[in-house]
């Protein structure tokens, strides 16, 4: 399976330029460093999200509703 970045990298390293090779290898590791880099960004950012979500979930059984009305001793139950 061919793998677009692998791809992208390999263009960049192959193509011609008028500059040396240590300046086109600088480019193409300069582009590689960048798009990895972007890459980690986006899996931390899904870590931190998947974390507060669960965080969120477990406390949420704590959370008691509020309610201001004050509570009838009396049963509807039961037949008056």
């Amino acid at each position: 399976m061919p793998d677009p970045f692998e791809e992208s990298l390999r263009d960049l390293l192959n193509k011609p330029s008028a500059r040396d090779d240590d300046a086109r290898l600088g480019r193409v590791l300069k582009t590689a460093n960048r798009q990895v880099g972007v890459g980690d960004l986006f899996g931390l950012m899904g870590h931190w999200l998947q974390a507060l979500l669960m965080a969120i979930n477990s406390g949420s059984g704590h959370v008691a509703p509020v309610s201001r009305r004050h509570s009838s001793n009396r049963s509807f139950d039961k037949a008056d």
